[in-house]
C-alpha cells in the first residue's frame, strides 16, 4: 500500500478502522491483503461528520 497522508487509522469506533479523505469528503473502509470493503462515505463541514445527510459522531 502506498503511503499517504490523506490516510488514516481510527481510533476504536462503531463504525470501521480506516478514513481516506478527498477533499470535503470521507470514505470510511476496512482493508485486509486481498479486499477493501467501502463501509460508509460521508462530508465534513468544519468539524462536523455528516453521513446519509445526519450528523455523526466518530
Amino acid at each position: 500500500m502506498q503511503v499517504t497522508r490523506n490516510r488514516k487509522h481510527l481510533r476504536p469506533n462503531a463504525l470501521t478502522e480506516w478514513e481516506l479523505r478527498v477533499e470535503i469528503f470521507r470514505i470510511f473502509y476496512d482493508a485486509d491483503s486481498e479486499t477493501v470493503k467501502i463501509i460508509a462515505l460521508g462530508y465534513k463541514t468544519g468539524n462536523q461528520l455528516f453521513i446519509n445527510g445526519k450528523e455523526f459522531d466518530l
